[in-house]
């Protein structure tokens, strides 16, 4: 998942930021839920917390992407041509 995650073109960058802005929605619901209505502090919490718990999530997706990102500058050029031939091997089943 993560390394199609890679060849779409999403980089680590935009997952911490992702995680950057979830934090501050998370504040941003929480504010805006305890203030509206009468459902009061227990509907608030509810908010932070579901779109709090998206934050790691980001993060830990950033962290993928940039061992992904990492790995793939520190590949060698023959390094490529060792993986299509084992998945080449593993295909015939050799």
């Amino acid at each position: 998942m993560i390394k199609k995650l890679h060849e779409m073109g999403v980089r680590s960058d935009h997952m911490y930021i992702a995680g950057a802005a979830s934090i501050i929605l998370a504040c941003g619901a929480w504010l805006m839920s305890k203030n509206a209505g009468r459902s009061g502090l227990d509907r608030a919490d509810r908010w932070g917390i579901f779109i709090g718990e998206w934050a790691p999530t980001f993060v830990g997706l950033g962290v993928a992407l940039r061992i992904e990102e990492t790995h793939r500058d520190l590949a060698e050029p023959g390094e490529e041509m060792f993986e299509r031939a084992e998945a080449e091997r593993s295909r015939a089943g050799v």
